[in-house]
């Protein structure tokens, strides 16, 4: 059974193209033993030593894919996801589709970044910023028209007031200036549509451009939102999904009242996601949310006729 792998990773860019601050962060003891065990989150990138190849096994184009969306609780899913023993995991977020150097690279160069797998063991990769990519879609299909996507949703505003918690974070660790959530979202006394982390938002905008080169029974919506209360039945639906049989139990998890988030267990070992995980959000003013919560209202809407299903959402 896959072991976990619970060091923080790389900020992804939502851009088609890296970002010149983009970089890997070494996860040094932990990466090294993981590397030499079968099936684990065994991702070689260009600055990883070559892994031992498990006799039996083979580097596989991942047979499913988590698209998105960034802040939704994509890591979470992954490495829960990661409990089952026929599931195996790319370690990084790879940024093949949609970034236009990686892409240029060739399915061989992307193929080398999964990790060893058996026959009947699927190999996933996740990269949150495939969602709002406008090449994405295309790429993927052009490369497996059959694949299976899972795409994990949050409430659209808690998803952007985490998406700043995020970068806020993120630029006092590297010492630069920070501002409040309420300067960036509101400009000029209007709500700033332009913010980044409120384009992310509109599912409904980049779900059509998925519907454009997939069914819609090929992609399918976890609730971030009940992941992280309940995660086990959200997993059910994954494993179903798959086709894989039963194996995630209840027993896989704990509720780490510290934490406030659900942890977990497996492999005789308890696991939490990496402390840059379920950090706590800003207060936000009441007038600028209800303000967010309009603005997405009809989105919402949108989105829900598209997928054929309603979520709880503001």
């Amino acid at each position: 059974m896959a072991c976990l792998l619970v060091s923080a990773f790389f900020l992804a860019a939502q851009t088609h193209g890296a970002p010149k601050e983009y970089s890997q962060r070494g996860e040094g003891a932990v990466l090294e033993s993981l590397k030499l065990q079968v099936g684990l989150l065994a991702n070689q990138t260009e600055n990883y030593p070559p892994q031992v190849k498990p006799p039996g096994t083979n580097r596989r184009i991942p047979q499913s894919i988590i698209i998105g969306v960034r802040k939704g609780g994509t890591r979470a899913l992954l490495e829960m996801l990661d409990i089952h023993p026929e599931i195996v995991v790319a370690a990084t977020e790879v940024h093949f589709f949609d970034w236009d150097e990686n892409y240029a690279k060739g399915f061989d160069w992307y193929k080398n970044l999964m990790p060893f797998s058996y026959a009947h063991q699927i190999t996933v990769e996740k990269t949150p910023g495939y969602f709002t990519s406008a090449l994405a879609p295309e790429r993927i299909h052009q490369m497996n028209s059959s694949i299976k996507l899972l795409l994990i949703l949050r409430d659209p505003t808690e998803r952007v007031i985490s998406d700043y918690t995020q970068v806020y974070y993120n630029r006092l660790e590297s010492h630069k200036p920070v501002q409040v959530i309420e300067d960036i979202v509101i400009h000029n006394g209007a709500l700033n549509t332009k913010y980044k982390a409120i384009q992310r938002s509109l599912y409904d905008v980049h779900m059509e451009n998925w519907l454009k080169y997939f069914s819609l029974d090929q992609i399918h919506i976890v609730d971030g939102d009940t992941l992280i209360r309940d995660p086990l039945p959200e997993l059910q639906k994954v494993e179903k999904f798959l086709n894989l049989p039963p194996r995630i139990m209840p027993s896989n998890f704990y509720f780490n009242q510290t934490k406030g988030f659900y942890c977990i267990r497996s492999d005789g070992r308890e696991r939490c996601l990496h402390e840059s995980k379920g950090r706590p959000h800003p207060v936000v003013n009441s007038t600028v949310l209800e303000q967010l919560h309009a603005y997405f209202r009809e989105h919402n809407q949108n989105f829900y006729r598209l997928v054929n299903r309603s979520f709880d959402w503001h």
